[in-house]
Order: structure tokens, then C-alpha cells, then sequence
């Protein structure tokens, strides 16, 4: 007789049905395995294992080869959201295709990141796709979209977005606490996920390492208060590699391990990702908070019960009848053109004085360190295929020759007792050659050998190897040997001649050169230890060693190189920027703007040899290049582009596409500009282009073309009944080829009572125009999103009744196209101090302070610091009749007694509360003053906070 099957194996039965019968046949221990990164299999039920995590970025990562597309931030650089969707879905098929060979690929994707590229120092801006809030949002949706599939029932992937939140340092990026006021909390941070989940593509979050207003991001009460409000999906929050351990670890945040992943549980969490595989220290910690009440069981099965339901919507429960079998691909035709298409699309034309495009039978130099490279990152697959800059050129029907410099100072290195050479043995490196169309090796596969011979200091005059140098800035170097491999330090210590890349978690591959004395020490950077011959080769020295010195001879500059090859030709093609695992990536920040002092160099003698100079930067981030802008006849930007990235590149240089990427941030004309890493408030630091003041090298949205394009009939409604802003514009390519143009919609308050940005993009659309050929395109955007903003003093989100200014055009500050438009309704009225009180966190501007924690779980309070009186100002607040009193709840942990002095301005009345210790940052009194003169009326308030004091909120009486 055959068993009935098991209710949870019901196909026909909704997911909520399935996942409670399932939930109800667990026993508590095997739902607290549930509970980790790697969940096991129940084999008395017959479910198999599964595990949260799949990194697909812009690609199968960490898997092996795969199709490699542009970077984030050069799919951004697209404004394509179909283009976009269309990279999710090619990823999530190769995902499928991946794990029906290897169960070790996981379905739940840890993708897209969505954390806003503020500043442009920050290591990781290569993940994200804008600084703006709005375009953020729509191609993070657009991937969610692609990763997830359209079947009704099964998802092709489930996309998790990447980092709740207010994440963009790496600096002590798990100890710093960003401050984060409720104006940019509302109207930037949010919106960046919101649109994602609300499109209903999107499966759960991933908390990002800081802390958020003093609070770490894995106790987040806005993972409960706003991101599980915005869509009846039950998403999944999964925690960061060993996030949860550093609540109680390297943050301090709460006594012990099983109070912080309980904190982390209560908060929403779901997943634990910690200690790899090794599930044991997490059941454990979570099993000593349920026996000490730390959490219930119902805090369990909550947290199962999410990450049951996402596996049920995977299929992992329904063999057979999975519609995503068929639809599974890997290196398709299909994937490799869309891998092409979106490197073109993400090629922004900076500026082009006519050189380009190039012209047919033109002989090109490219040159620089990056020109006959295809650079990958620390979220790239191994490529299956690759064509570099110089690969692209040479092998372009209109070109007619190209040569190929990389601009490396050529060198020798001498210790007192001889050069250094690589021995004959490392010659045989197997790999591919540069520009060959697929890829021999993964960078990794080489770095850690221990079989080739390391290098070593010749005596009695023999001959020396010659290695290329490039500075990566900051006095950050690598060394090439003549094989074309680079110089690395294995575990045991000794540098060989064995990456074909710099990489890893880790770099291995990078020195820098200190003065000492006649010569220079070499440090290796990945060790933080000096080189020092030994008789079995050089090695980085051991704790407490000295290093040799070493003398640097130049036996050829590169920039002398690059000279001469510009000189015989007719363009040359001088491509510089990053290596994305180098100066600038996760857990390192960038340091500045600049472009390296050696590129820098490279493009200046290019020039100099030769004007017909073009400056293709690949980077990605922005550089501030202002003499190269002033000096050169054209310049392009573009991520690294993946796989095709070099045919890509001659394709929009040989005119067989023109250019329409668009930046995705504005590129500044130096750190001068730029606020400070961890200065997260946008408003008053005037920041990115929705509150910069200043004229940027670039702005926000700017790309050129080969053709042009004209807008006209520009027309804007505000229904608020409907609750839309409707615009309208006829778009026409009036020049003499096709191409692309991405249209950009921004809105502005004319006269608003708080600070408003400059203009904020609402709407965008790429379209393709052949020559002569216009197209009336309609924009439909909610009300609220378009012109709204959110208003302290009422702690709501709303419309400011006013003039709104609408405008159309190609970026930022092209604008073609203007309309006034008026939205009716009462305004919103001063702030209800009397009846309400004030919340400290809710200040119109401040100085001096920061946000803090009210409870370990919930509330944001105003600290200030022990050496510069703190600021805070309340504008529009109203005291009715008469005020006599005021009352301030506040903390002082430390011994002694603080001042706060309340001003209500323009009245005279002003009173001074002093708060005594309290021994307890989250210890809370109230004090009491009276107001003199009892102010009445509408006025603005000022706090002063004098002394370490973390205020809460303030009543009047």
C-alpha cells in the first residue's frame, strides 16, 4: 500500500500551506539548523540541503567561468532598464545551468547591490549602479526582474539586495556607525530598495556591517517598521559573512554571542552567515538564547517559516516540475551578444572635439597600462572569453594597423650582491596570450604555487630579468616578469613570478618602494613585511626581520615608450584607470580623485608626441581629469566591461555604434569637492548633483553622442486626484546616423520651505532614433515619488503645495525643455511643539552632533561630544498662546554634568537645563526649566548641547 504524500509536497496547495505543514513536522532542533547559512538536509523527511548565498552580480561569481558582463556601475552607466532586466535574467539562467551540474550553486542570489554611490572614494562604488535614488531603483528592479523569471508560481532565482543599509565606507566599515538624519533616511536611502521590493521581484535583503545612528544594521527596527511594509512577500533577510558574531564582537553592541544573534533574530533576521560551514557555534548560541528567553520558539518559526516559503517558491520541494529546466543556459550566443550590448551601451562619450568617430584606414597606437587588458573584480566570474582594448582595434575592418605600448616603466633590481632574476623554470606559465578570445586561467589558480622557483639575487654578473613597473598610485606597485606573469608571495613566503593577475581576498601581488638611505626597502603590501634575499630566493622577511635594500634602475620609461609609438601613428588610444583589486575595493577605500602620477604622465606624452590624442578611461569610479578634459580632443568613461569589453570599445570608436551611455554620478574637478567618507548627509554637506553647488567636471546624466537630438512640445499635468504627474515630449534625432538618446526627466521646487535639491531625476528612458525619425514619448510618475519629500516636523511624507518646475533634456544640466506646474492643497502648518513635543532626531539642520541610539532596539536620539558645543534648529514651531516650561529627556553616561540651553529665537527666551550623570547611555531623566517671557506664537527653536550628552526629546508646557 502506497503512503498518502505528505501535505507539504502538495503542488496544488498554496506556498503558506505548504510551509506550515512542513514547519509543524520539524523538531525545534532541526529548525534551529534552518537557522544558518548551510541548512542540512531532514532525511527522515526526504528534503534535501540548502544553502542562502549565490553571488551574481553582474554574473555567475565565485563558481568557476562564466559569462562576464560590464561592471555595476557600467550597467548603471546603460540607463537601460530592459537592457538591465535582460543581464538578471542571462545571470539567473546561468545560475540554473550552474547548480544542475553542481549543487554547491545556490539559487538564492545575493544581487543586486543597491547602495547608492554618495561618494565616489568609496571602494565598492563598482557595485552600485548611481548616486541617484531613482535610477538606482529602476535598475535594481530591472535585475531583480531578470534573476527572478515571470512564472506565476516558481522563481528562476531568488534576489536578495545588497546593503541595508547607508553603507558606502569601508573604513572601519564594521565598527563605524553612519549618522543618518530622517530627511535623507525618507527621501534617499529607502528609495533605492523600496522600488526593488515593491516590484515584487525581490526575495529579502542583506544587512550591511555598520551601524546606522549608533545601532548595527543587523538590529535594524526598519527591517520590521518599512522594508517587510512595502510588499506581502514574507522576504527573507540574510546577514552578511560573520556580521552576526561582530554584535557582539568587534562592535561591542550587546555582553555576549547569544544576545546579539537573539537581538539579530527579534530584529528580523533569518539567515545567519557565519563561521563558513561550520553551522555548530550559530545552533549553539541560538540554542542558549531559547533556554535563557532570550527569544521564543515562535521567533524561530518565524525566521523558518521565511526561509522555508522562499525555497518552496524555488521549486526545491517539486522535482519535476521545475519550468526553469528547459530555460537553464550557459555561454549561449544569446549571452555572448547581450554581453557585447551591454559593454556598447555602457560606453559614455565625455567629450569629442571631432576626432571621433575614427576614421576608415586609420593606423591607432593604444596604449597604457590597460589597453591590452580585460580586468575583472572581486564579484566577477573567471572569463570564458575576453577581448581587450588592442584586441578590439587590431582586429576592427577600419583600422588599418595598431601597435600596442602599456606604458610600464621597464626596470632592473639590484641587491649588493647582484640583480634580481626570475629563474628560466617560471617561464612556462600555459596561459593565454593577451587579447587571445578566451581566457586560460583563473587569476587564483596560479597565485598560490609553490612548485616554480622563487625569485633570486644573481651573483658574479648574470643577467638580470627586466620587469615592467606600473604605479597604481599612492606609491602602489606591481612587478611583471617578461612571461607576462606577476610577481606574488605564496603562504610560504617567497615571491615567484605567478599570478596572471593581481586578486584574491587578500592581494598578494602588490609592493611599494620606501626610500632608504641610497636605494629603496620593498614592502609586500599583502604581508606588511619587507623582502630580504635568502638562499632559497627572496621572501618576505619574517616577524622582526629587515629587509635588503634594493636599487631601482630604469632601463626604459614607459612614458617614452608610449611617446614614440604616438608619434607613428595616426590616433593614438591611450587607455588608463583601475585594476578594481587595487587602491580602491572591498575593505579599502580610495584616497583620492586623481588619475595615478604614471598614467597621468602616459596620456601628457602621448599628447605631447602626437594631438590626436584620445584618453579612454576604464575605471569603476570617476577621476577628476581636468587638464586632460582642458588639453585632450576626446575622452570616454567606461566600467569594466566584461568579456567583450574590447570589441565593445572599437566599436563605438570606429563609429559602428555610437555612444549613449550616461553617467550614472557626477565627476567632480577634485577632493576639494568631495565631503568627508562618513559625512552622510547630503543636504548640508551639498552633495552629489541633487545639492551640489558647484560646476562639475562632469555632471550627473552626461554623455554625448555621434548624433543629435531635439526636444520639443514639451507638456506636464499634476493630477492630484489621480495622484500623477504626467509629461510629454517629442524627441528627434536630427543628425545624420542613428543612435541612441537617453531621455531625463527632473523635478524642482520653486519655492519650497525646506532645503530642496537642485533638481531631482523622476523618469528616463533610453530610445533608439535612426536619423531624421522622432517619437512622442509619455511619462506617468506617482505624485508622491515625483515632488514629495519628507516632512519632520510632522514625520510624514508629503506634497508641499507650490510651483514645481519639470524639465526634460540629456543630463543634469543639459536641460532642453521647461514647465511650470502647480500643485494646490493647504500647507502642512508649523510644528505642534505643545501638543507633541519635539524629537530631537527630527531637527531641520544641526552641527556638531550625531545620531544615536535611544534603546539597543529601537528610537534615535541626538548625542553631542565632549569638546565642541553641538547644534540643533527647529524652524517653525508653535507655542500657541504662551510656554511657560520646557522638559528634556536626556542621557549622560559619563561622570559630571552636561548643558543644554534652549533658545526660542527672536523672543529672548532662553533656558538652561543641566543634566547629571546618569551612569547609562541608555539611562534616561527628564529636567525641567522654565521659559522665560513664556514665548507664544510660531518661532524656531536652537539647542546647544555643551559636554557628552545624548538628548532624546523635548516637551513644552
Amino acid at each position: 500500500m502506497t503512503a498518502e504524500p505528505l501535505p507539504f509536497r502538495d503542488p496544488l496547495a498554496s506556498v503558506e500551506d505548504r510551509v506550515a505543514d512542513l514547519l509543524g513536522r520539524l523538531t525545534l532542533a532541526e529548525r534551529i539548523a534552518m537557522l544558518h547559512q548551510f541548512a542540512p538536509a531532514i532525511d527522515r523527511l526526504g528534503t534535501p540541503a540548502f544553502r542562502t548565498g549565490q553571488e551574481a552580480l553582474h554574473g555567475v561569481a565565485w563558481m568557476g567561468r562564466a559569462t562576464v558582463f560590464p561592471q555595476a556601475v557600467g550597467l548603471g552607466a546603460t540607463w537601460n532598464d530592459d537592457l538591465v532586466r535582460r543581464v538578471g535574467e542571462a545571470a539567473g539562467r546561468e545560475v540554473r545551468a550552474m547548480r544542475a551540474k553542481d549543487p554547491k550553486v545556490g539559487l538564492n542570489v545575493w544581487s543586486p547591490t543597491v547602495n547608492l554611490l554618495r561618494h565616489p572614494l568609496w571602494g565598492r562604488n563598482e557595485e552600485g549602479y548611481a548616486e541617484d535614488p531613482h535610477l538606482t531603483a529602476a535598475l535594481g528592479a530591472a535585475y531583480c526582474r531578470g534573476l527572478r523569471g515571470d512564472h506565476p508560481v516558481y522563481w528562476r532565482t531568488a534576489p536578495v539586495l545588497k546593503h541595508w543599509l547607508a553603507h558606502n565606507h569601508e573604513h572601519e566599515r564594521d565598527t563605524a556607525s553612519t549618522s543618518l538624519r530622517a530627511r535623507v533616511l525618507h527621501e534617499y536611502e529607502l528609495p533605492a530598495f523600496r522600488g526593488p521590493v515593491r516590484s515584487g521581484a525581490v526575495a529579502g535583503v542583506m544587512p550591511a556591517y555598520n551601524l546606522v545612528n549608533g545601532r548595527p544594521n543587523h538590529l535594524s527596527p526598519l527591517l520590521s517598521e518599512h522594508l517587510r511594509t512595502w510588499t506581502d512577500l514574507p522576504l527573507v533577510v540574510c546577514s552578511d559573512a560573520g556580521a552576526p558574531s561582530n554584535v557582539a564582537g568587534s562592535q561591542g553592541y550587546l555582553p555576549g554571542h547569544p544576545e546579539g544573534l537573539a537581538a539579530a533574530l527579534r530584529a528580523g533576521v533569518d539567515s545567519f552567515t557565519d563561521h563558513g560551514e561550520d553551522s555548530a557555534p550559530t545552533v549553539e548560541r541560538l540554542t542558549e538564547a531559547l533556554e535563557r528567553g532570550l527569544i521564543t520558539e515562535a521567533d524561530i518559526d518565524t525566521a523558518v517559516g521565511r526561509l522555508l516559503g522562499m525555497r518552496f517558491r524555488l521549486g526545491q520541494f517539486d522535482p519535476g516540475l521545475d519550468p526553469f529546466e528547459a530555460d537553464a543556459a550557459f555561454d549561449t550566443p544569446e549571452h555572448q551578444d547581450l554581453a557585447r550590448t551591454a559593454a556598447e551601451e555602457a560606453v559614455v562619450l565625455l567629450k569629442n572635439d571631432g576626432l571621433l568617430p575614427l576614421r576608415p584606414g586609420v593606423r591607432v597606437a593604444v596604449v597604457g597600462p590597460l589597453a591590452d587588458e580585460v580586468k575583472l573584480d572581486w564579484y566577477s566570474g573567471a572569463l570564458l572569453r575576453r577581448t581587450t582594448p588592442f584586441a578590439g582595434l587590431r582586429d576592427h575592418p577600419s583600422v588599418a594597423s595598431a601597435v600596442h605600448v602599456d606604458g610600464s616603466d621597464l626596470v632592473r633590481l639590484r641587491t649588493a650582491d647582484g640583480f634580481v632574476r626570475v629563474p628560466e623554470a617560471a617561464g612556462d606559465s600555459g596561459g593565454a596570450e593577451a587579447g587571445d578570445s578566451v581566457a586560460a586561467l583563473d587569476p587564483a589558480l596560479l597565485r598560490g604555487r609553490t612548485d616554480l622557483p622563487p625569485l633570486r639575487v644573481a651573483a658574479g654578473g648574470a643577467e638580470a630579468t627586466v620587469f615592467s613597473l606600473l604605479d597604481w598610485g599612492g606609491g602602489v606597485c606591481t612587478l611583471r616578469a617578461p612571461d607576462g606573469r606577476y610577481v606574488s608571495v605564496a603562504d610560504d613566503g617567497y615571491l615567484r613570478a605567478s599570478a596572471e593577475q593581481p586578486g584574491g581576498w587578500i592581494v598578494q601581488e602588490t609592493f611599494t618602494f620606501e626610500p632608504h638611505g641610497a636605494g629603496h626597502l620593498l614592502k609586500h603590501l599583502g604581508t606588511g613585511r619587507h623582502v630580504r634575499a635568502t638562499g632559497g630566493g627572496l621572501m618576505a622577511a619574517g616577524e622582526g626581520e629587515a629587509g635588503d635594500v634594493f636599487h631601482l634602475e630604469t632601463t626604459e620609461r614607459g612614458e617614452d615608450a608610449v611617446a614614440a609609438a604616438a608619434a607613428g601613428a595616426d590616433v593614438v588610444v591611450v587607455v588608463a584607470g583601475n585594476d578594481p583589486h587595487i587602491n580602491g575595493r572591498e575593505t579599502e577605500d580610495r584616497t583620492t580623485l586623481a588619475l595615478p602620477p604614471q598614467q597621468d604622465r602616459l596620456w601628457r606624452a602621448a599628447h605631447a608626441a602626437n594631438p590626436r590624442t584620445v584618453l579612454v578611461l576604464t575605471s569603476a569610479y570617476p577621476y577628476a581629469v581636468r587638464d586632460a578634459d582642458t588639453a585632450l580632443p576626446a575622452l570616454l568613461w567606461t566600467a569594466h566591461g566584461g568579456q567583450a569589453a574590447g570589441t565593445a570599445l572599437a566599436r563605438v570608436l570606429c563609429g559602428d555604434v555610437s555612444p549613449a551611455g550616461r553617467l550614472p554620478q557626477t565627476w567632480y574637478t577634485g577632493d576639494d569637492e568631495l565631503p568627508a567618507l562618513l559625512d552622510y548627509d547630503l543636504i548640508a554637506a551639498r552633495a552629489t548633483y541633487l545639492y551640489y553647488d558647484g560646476t562639475p567636471l562632469y555632471p550627473f546624466g552626461h554623455g554625448l553622442s555621434y548624433t543629435s537630438f531635439d526636444y520639443t512640445a514639451l507638456a506636464v499635468r499634476a493630477d492630484q486626484e489621480a495622484g500623477v504627474l504626467d509629461v510629454e515630449v517629442t524627441v528627434a534625432n536630427t543628425g545624420g546616423r542613428a543612435g541612441d538618446e537617453v531621455v531625463q526627466v527632473y523635478a524642482r521646487a520653486e519655492s519650497p520651505g525646506v532645503p530642496r535639491p537642485h533638481r531631482a531625476l523622476i523618469a528616463h528612458r533610453r530610445v533608439h532614433l535612426a536619423a531624421g525619425e522622432s517619437r512622442r514619448l509619455a511619462f506617468a510618475v506617482p505624485l508622491d515619488d515625483a515632488l514629495g519629500h519628507w516632512d519632520v516636523a510632522h514625520s510624514r511624507w508629503a506634497v508641499e503645495p507650490g510651483t514645481y518646475t519639470v524639465s526634460v533634456g540629456a543630463s543634469s544640466r543639459d536641460l532642453r525643455g521647461s514647465a511650470a506646474v502647480h500643485v494646490g492643497g493647504a500647507a502642512a502648518g508649523p510644528r505642534p511643539v505643545r501638543r507633541a513635543g519635539l524629537a530631537a532626531a527630527d531637527f531641520d539642520d544641526s552641527r556638531g552632533t550625531e545620531l544615536t541610539d535611544t534603546t539597543r532596539e529601537t528610537g534615535d536620539a541626538v548625542a553631542a561630544g565632549p569638546d565642541e558645543p553641538g547644534e540643533l534648529l527647529f524652524r517653525s514651531c508653535d507655542f500657541g498662546d504662551s510656554t511657560g516650561s520646557v522638559r528634556l529627556r536626556a542621557a549622560r553616561e559619563e561622570p559630571g554634568t552636561a548643558t543644554v540651553t534652549v533658545e526660542v529665537l527672536g523672543t529672548g527666551s532662553r533656558a538652561e537645563l543641566r543634566v547629571p550623570s546618569t551612569g547609562d547611555r541608555y539611562a534616561w531623566t527628564t529636567v525641567t526649566a522654565a521659559l522665560p517671557g513664556a514665548p507664544g506664537g510660531v518661532r524656531d527653536v536652537r539647542l546647544t548641547l555643551r559636554g557628552p550628552v545624548r538628548v532624546d526629546r523635548l516637551d513644552f508646557s
